[in-house]
């Protein structure tokens, strides 16, 4: 019982992380995904539109991230 204990717990562990990774990840990809369709959608409307510098520095990264 002990060894099964002593090999169970890290094996837990190490799936539990990643199980969290791999929803970091996919949440991640959702919301580069969401910025990019917004992007798309204000080109298409065309004229000036405002954009926060919170935003301008999300897009940045975004963009930063999908070029790498």
């Amino acid at each position: 019982m002990d060894g099964i204990m002593q090999i169970g717990i890290p094996v837990l562990g190490i799936l539990g992380a990643a199980a969290v990774t791999f929803y970091a990840v996919s949440f991640a990809e959702i919301r580069e995904k969401s910025f990019r369709e917004l992007d798309d959608s204000e080109d298409e409307n065309g004229g000036f539109k405002y954009v926060s510098s919170r935003k301008r520095r999300a897009i940045r990264k975004a963009d930063k991230q999908a070029k790498s």
